[in-house]
């Protein structure tokens, strides 16, 4: 490996090389990476959920579950029974949540799978808003392909 000095051009002294050495250049940017990777959290994809104690003494008797099944196009049923609106699912929600936590019923949410985001939304929103503690999603397998 030679180093260029410049080119002879007839005159006796040689040409200045413009270049700019890049190596410290890219030295500093490699070390600066390798701590921006170490440095780096691991995130984490969880949810922090607000779970029960575990217990390992059974339920003395068997939980009231609501079902509240969403059809295709929006309809909402609370244990087989049509709602006629999402005011009647707030006052089923608000009459659950005014329940101590102990003796609340479990509330089923089964959405259709053809049905609107939006609704099941609503319906989930109004058993927050309604202080609902014991609510599951069922029949998801509907969605496995």
């Amino acid at each position: 490996m030679g180093m260029n000095v410049g080119s002879s051009s007839g005159s006796g002294e040689p040409e200045v090389l413009m270049d700019v050495n890049t190596t410290p250049l890219i030295d500093v940017m490699l070390v600066l990476l390798v701590m921006l990777i170490i440095t780096i959290p691991i995130q984490l994809h969880t949810i922090n959920l607000d779970m029960p104690p575990p217990s390992t003494n059974p339920p003395s008797q068997e939980p009231v579950v609501h079902t509240v099944m969403i059809d295709f196009d929006g309809t909402i049923y609370w244990d087989e029974n049509a709602l006629p609106n999402i005011d009647a699912v707030n006052s089923k929600m608000a009459e659950v949540g005014a329940m101590p936590i102990s003796d609340q019923p479990e509330i089923h949410i089964k959405p259709n799978k053809l049905v609107d985001y939006g609704v099941v939304a609503a319906v989930m929103a109004s058993a927050q808003r309604n202080s609902v503690k014991k609510m599951g999603m069922v029949g998801n397998e509907q969605y496995v392909k």
